[in-house]
């Protein structure tokens, strides 16, 4: 849970969902959003009414509601979505961050930036076409970077007159083609995003269905219990060194708890140099704190002044990640330049930079069939593959079914700095 807390320390009982959109073109996406927001009471009259005017003025006989997250003058033009668009609305039950990402095969890459951090995968599929090609590959990929939680929305049910017959199909179908996946928990909801049916209020015309209205699904589904409260990690990112009258002596080491509970009188360890000490304090913004947990931003002090920077990792002694320099990965190519073996990289992981080198490409992964085509020498733009890396440092790194966090890493070219690479670990030596 990520808890909110006010001025005088009390829990407000908030809690945070992350959840991504997915799906092919012309699904419904953007659509389905702005209706969330709409129908949540999430926008302001003056941004209604220019959506309003703007749907008038292109002559439509509707208010098109994706003009409230397809933001860019190109996404308006085409009607489609390019980059990722994060949204922000709350209920009385739930904040929420929404990744509204493309359906355009060219943009794999943007939907898996999208996803990486989300507590919940929404794919939609037009009722009219079913599974297609494209939501397959999208719900191969939310279970790679295992998204806990996914919604399959049948949408524009309003354009197959509200068909029982329709929902059961896709419905059976996408349940089946789930079982060859890593997904924990499945819903499927039949909705019109157009229309409204089933979003936010429950739908008269599909009487038939008996579960959850898709907002109802994504304030009560359940992600506390998703993070890892077991196993401690703390990477550092910043020394804390104010050097002030009032905090002559303080030095804390702020950054963000990637898994376990952190407590004071803890006894931990620092990688890679392996001192131990015991937590002092947590500090929160002004304030002093009982605990920290995923995904909370602390400053931990530590009782003895031991040397730590930025991409050490704090953890328990006896429950601490071995260092790695030898990196097994599923890699996810986002760029027409080719990766191929003997390639250096810059590899970034939670806050460490090194360097790495690509040993081997072992197989590329058909995210349409879930074949392994053992055959391939390099992996090209939005591709997925088997990656063995050697870094020029180790990583204290965990496998990604264990953390996401500490599981995963990207690939930077030296000579731009640009991303070109996000990577799974299946584990490290």
């Amino acid at each position: 849970m990520n808890a909110e807390t006010t001025t005088d320390g009390r829990s407000t009982n908030m809690d945070l969902l992350r959840f991504a959109t997915a799906g092919s073109v012309d699904d419904g996406k953007s659509t389905l959003i702005g209706r969330l927001l709409l129908d949540s009471k999430s926008i302001f009259a003056d941004q209604l009414e220019a959506v309003e005017a703007t749907s008038v003025s292109k002559g439509y006989d509707y208010t098109d509601l994706a003009l409230l997250t397809d933001g860019l003058r190109s996404e308006r033009e085409q009607g489609i979505t390019i980059d990722v668009a994060y949204r922000y609305f709350a209920t009385p039950n739930r904040k929420f961050i929404i990744a509204d990402t493309p359906g355009h095969v060219q943009y794999t890459r943007n939907m898996v930036t999208g996803a990486s951090t989300a507590d919940l995968g929404l794919v939609l599929v037009d009722a009219r076409q079913g599974l297609t090609e494209q939501s397959r590959r999208h719900a191969v990929i939310l279970s790679l970077l295992r998204v806990p939680h996914l919604v399959l929305a049948v949408n524009k049910m309003d354009l197959v007159d509200y068909s029982q017959e329709v929902y059961d199909k896709i419905h059976q179908e996408f349940t089946q083609f789930a079982t060859k996946l890593n997904i924990p928990d499945l819903e499927v909801i039949p909705i019109s995003a157009l229309a409204g049916d089933n979003v936010v209020n429950r739908s008269d015309n599909m009487s038939w269905y008996l579960g959850p209205t898709l907002m109802h699904h994504l304030e009560h589904v359940h992600v506390a219990s998703d993070r890892d409260l077991v196993d401690v990690r703390f990477p550092v990112q910043y020394v804390v060194r104010p050097k002030s009258d009032e905090h002559h002596d303080y030095r804390g080491y702020g950054g963000m708890v990637a898994g376990g509970v952190l407590k004071p009188g803890d006894e931990v360890v620092v990688l890679p140099s392996g001192m131990t000490s015991k937590i002092a304090g947590i500090d929160l913004f002004d304030q002093e704190i009982s605990e920290a947990f995923p995904p909370m931003s602390v400053t931990v002090r530590l009782e003895d002044d031991v040397d730590v920077s930025r991409g050490d990792m704090i953890a328990r002694v006896k429950n601490a990640p071995v260092p790695s320099q030898d990196i097994d990965a599923m890699v996810c190519w986002m760029t027409t330049t080719p990766l191929k073996p003997r390639q250096k990289l810059a590899i970034k992981h939670t806050t460490r930079t090194a360097r790495a080198l690509v040993k081997d490409i072992q197989y590329r992964l058909d995210v349409n069939t879930l074949h392994r085509d053992q055959e391939t020498k390099e992996l090209g733009v939005n591709e997925i593959g088997r990656v063995q890396l050697r870094t020029t440092v180790p990583l204290l790194c965990d496998p990604y079914s264990q953390n996401r966090t500490t599981g995963s890493f990207i690939l930077i070219d030296e000579a731009t700095g640009i991303t070109v690479g996000a990577g799974m670990i299946n584990s490290g030596s």
